[in-house]
């Protein structure tokens, strides 16, 4: 600082003799104004209010080396001594590696006097030779304090930004500090070794602090190496993150092989934030996605950044609220591949599952209407479609739901039999939509524990209510049980699609207590004979799905399992006796396969239920 002209009225002190003279001999007569003083700095000789700034390079990190209670009666003396001399609007500059225990013990001290607190992040894993953790300096400017609650300020301020973030507690800035430490460890270990397994970090807004991008990244060591293959960027089109290719671990593996490049970071961005195209995520990330580069990258090796189509893909909110029951929820429109739009529910508590989906209609003009010109130099963008096919069933494990219908009663369940179906579970609708517009002679009723999806279902998807038709706004244990009570054997099928709001329990469909045994009779109870009785479970625990299918197998004798791909549902098929059900291994495939493509295709169905006669002979070829 001295030989720089930025401060020569320098005092110097250090508690060795040795030391002191040592740096009296090195600056001799090239610094005549800076001094050097042994001195203790837990008792000093100088005035009070003596200096403007007192620069602590590391002592701190060298006193505070543990938590003991000599430890810290010996840091607080230091801290008063540093009090004491600073002048009112003087600084603190303490340079440290901010252990978590060493920065907690500063911010309190010091915010608790009514200082200013602000940590600047001045070193980082970009210089790789010289650090591997990043280097902090805290500033604490004093002001005198004042009587009673006042506000602490509390700042820090990253290597990449000018401006400070504010933030709310001693807690979270030493959050912030460790984050960044944490991220500065694996920068250096991803760019010396590949990652064995898949590394995800969310990257935050400067302003709100909200997470604007996540990032995993995929190494594929089988990859031959060559000049061009080492490090790309892969931009997930917003929407679509989602799917199995994007959300999955194995289908980002598939990802990065099908890319031909041995890193891959894919990068997702979130529906809180607000972007500005491919080259203006570009622009943003360069800078931060060349820290996680791979080993061995050569110097000045253009990185791609790929997506699908090379756009960022299309996010509309529609809606966002939040239920007592099901926590903050958003309803989107996304476009999917080519020209679909589909409309989705997102309960934000598990923001990668979707838990409703519905394909949009594109608007049709009226008869006679005429279409604008088109304006060769100015080209209209399309407007999204708004209009719900109720005819689609974006869901694979709705449509394995649907097609387990085939079980009912005989080799015909046609469309036009009649047929009382219970379904457990509303969301946005589709499923009892599906099956009351399919079937036109079924009574579908609906119970749904949480009444505002009775409103995102009416208002965002299409529902409706009518003779056919009917939702129940109960706890669908409780619904069972009446009916066990009062009015068994009623159903032809029972289908439960009811996720679990527990997030701690290994299966997030359904919730635990409706796959207990004594519950499981209740529902045999209320199922006719010949009935089916329909399950989306979603376990990851593989014990405790074990333990599920067991209990499933002493209620009911006959038990299917179809398992959708690249999901982890499987849809369970029950039924409570083995007399009314048809025989797969005497059925003639190809007699039922036209029995039901001439039901399923018959006049005055306005779409096409192909897909869903391709489902259902699947089921007849599993079963």
């Amino acid at each position: 600082m001295y030989d720089m002209g930025m401060c020569e009225d320098i005092v110097n002190i250090d508690i060795s003799d040795a030391v002191i003279r040592q740096m009296q001999e090195r600056s001799g007569s090239q610094r005549p104004k800076m001094s050097y003083l042994q001195m203790d700095m837990l008792q000093m000789d100088f005035p009070d209010a003596h200096f403007q700034v007192v620069l602590d390079k590391g002592t701190l990190d060298a006193v505070l080396t543990d938590e003991e209670e000599a430890t810290l009666a010996k840091v607080d003396k230091m801290f008063g001594e540093i009090s004491r001399v600073l002048q009112v609007g003087g600084r603190y500059v303490c340079v440290s590696l901010a252990q978590a225990h060493v920065l907690k013990k500063a911010v309190e001290y010091f915010s608790q006097e009514g200082w200013v607190v602000r940590v600047h992040q001045v070193a980082s894993s970009r210089d790789k030779q010289q650090f591997v953790l990043p280097v902090f300096v805290y500033v604490m400017t004093k002001f005198r304090k004042i009587p009673g609650s006042a506000p602490q300020i509390l700042e820090i301020c990253p290597e990449e930004q000018d401006k400070p973030m504010r933030v709310e507690s001693a807690e979270r800035l030493v959050g912030a500090v460790k984050d960044r430490q944490h991220y500065a460890l694996l920068c250096s270990q991803l760019s010396k070794t590949p990652c064995k397994e898949q590394v995800f970090l969310d990257l935050c807004d400067k302003e709100s602090g909200r997470p604007r991008y996540t990032l995993h990244v995929v190494d594929s060591p089988s990859v031959k190496p060559s000049r061009d293959n080492h490090f790309a960027i892969f931009i997930i089109p917003q929407g679509r993150e989602t799917e199995w290719l994007f959300g999955t671990e194995e289908g980002r593996i598939q990802l990065a092989a099908s890319a031909g490049f041995r890193r891959l970071v894919t990068v997702a961005l979130h529906r809180e934030q607000q972007y500005k195209g491919m080259a203006g995520i570009q622009a943003e990330l360069s800078g931060k996605v060349m820290e996680l580069a791979p080993p061995g990258l050569p110097a000045q090796q253009q990185v791609p950044f790929l997506s699908v189509g090379g756009d960022i893909g299309v996010r509309t909110v529609r809606h966002r609220d939040t239920s007592p029951l099901s926590g903050e929820y958003v309803v989107e429109d996304v476009k999917g591949d080519g020209t679909c739009y589909f409309r989705r529910l997102i309960f934000l508590r598990n923001r990668n599952v979707v838990q409703s989906e519905a394909r949009l209609l594109a608007p049709v003009p009226l008869p006679g209407q005429k279409k604008r010109r088109k304006d060769k130099k100015k080209p209209m963008p399309a407007e999204p479609p708004t209009a719900i096919d109720k005819s689609y069933l974006c869901c694979e494990h709705h449509r394995a739901m649907v097609a387990g219908l085939c079980l009912l009663g005989g080799p015909d369940p046609l469309p036009g039999t009649p047929l009382a179906v219970l379904v457990v579970g509303l969301g946005g609708g589709s499923l009892p939509l599906f099956i009351h517009d399919y079937f036109s002679q079924a009574h579908v009723a609906v119970v749904e524990i949480d009444p505002s999806m009775l409103e995102v279902a009416t208002r965002w998807f299409g529902f409706s209510q009518g003779d056919r038709m009917q939702v129940y706004i109960c706890d669908g244990l409780d619904y069972v049980a009446k009916l066990a009570a009062e009015a068994p054997a009623q159903y032809d099928a029972i289908m439960f699609d009811v996720d679990s709001k527990d997030l701690t329990v290994g299966m997030s469909c359904p919730p635990p207590a409706f796959v207990e045994k004594p519950f499981l009779q209740k529902v045999k109870t209320i199922l006719k004979p010949e009935g089916v009785f329909v399950l989306n479970l979603v376990c990851r625990d593989a014990r405790l799905k074990e333990s599920v299918l067991a209990t499933l197998r002493e209620v009911f004798p006959l038990l299917y399992a179809r398992r959708i791909e690249g999901e982890v549902n499987e849809i369970l098929f029950c039924q409570p006796s083995p007399k009314g059900c048809w025989d797969p291994a005497e059925l003639e495939l190809g007699a039922r396969a036209r029995a039901l493509e001439g039901a399923l295709r018959q006049p005055g169905l306005p779409w096409d239920s192909s897909y869903v006669l391709a489902d259902m002979l699947q089921a007849v070829k599993i079963l």
